[in-house]
């Protein structure tokens, strides 16, 4: 097989995986959305693994930022920040003895990002509005909750691990309530977060002999 040839195959794997991630996400998403109502949940695994159905404007992990103006400000770094790692993967891809740990690490992050911009962009027109006592409908007669850009984004991955409260005798804090791990996520959040603690951990030796590389130059 020639350099060209391995090439191709690698990327051709890692389109396949991103396409295949992405794919797990908004399955996911789409069977909760239609057939959960905001703030529904059971448990899978106990008391401390739950699916809990919210939505939120944009933010991983249920966080919310700057109203209708953050949230395209959000939505719209989501799509640069997901070019951009194309773009980086493709000339990876392209370098003789990039680790493949590195770009599937960045193929993790950009299908997550992905993941998540197509509820930004599309779940608005597709479904009718998720409430507390209604379940949505996909492609809804009377159109979407809301315009192109401004759909919400599903969450539902739910770890009270921990649920307990702080012992009365601690200064500032005691009696008050602890739960661990509180935010709410979904696949795509989950894609983003290992993909960038693998690289972090396991392939942080590559970047920083990138930057020498580029200091030097």
């Amino acid at each position: 097989m020639s350099a060209r040839d391995a090439k191709v195959s690698k990327g051709t794997v890692l389109l396949l995986v991103g396409i295949g991630l992405v794919i797990i996400d908004q399955v996911i998403k789409i069977l909760v959305k239609t057939n959960m109502s905001i703030g529904e949940n059971f448990n899978v695994i106990g008391q401390w693994f739950k699916i809990y159905f919210i939505e939120n404007e944009g933010m991983a992990f249920g966080m919310k930022f700057g109203g209708s103006v953050g949230k395209f400000i959000l939505s719209l770094f989501r799509i640069v920040l997901f070019g951009a790692l194309v773009y980086w993967i493709r000339a990876l891809l392209k370098k003789p003895g990039t680790p493949s740990g590195v770009t599937v690490g960045l193929t993790l992050i950009a299908a997550g990002a992905l993941g998540n911009i197509i509820d930004c962009l599309f779940y608005g027109i597709l479904f009718s509005e998720s409430t507390y006592s209604t379940v949505a409908e996909f492609l809804p007669a009377g159109g979407g909750y809301a315009p192109f850009f401004f759909g919400k984004v599903v969450d539902m991955f739910y770890f009270p691990i921990i649920d307990t409260t702080f012992p009365e005798w601690l200064p500032l804090i005691g009696g008050n309530p602890f739960r661990f791990f509180a935010p709410v996520f979904n696949f795509a959040d989950s894609c983003v977060t290992c993909g960038a603690l693998y690289l972090i951990f396991f392939q942080w030796k590559f970047f920083a002999k990138e930057e020498k590389q580029e200091n030097k130059g």
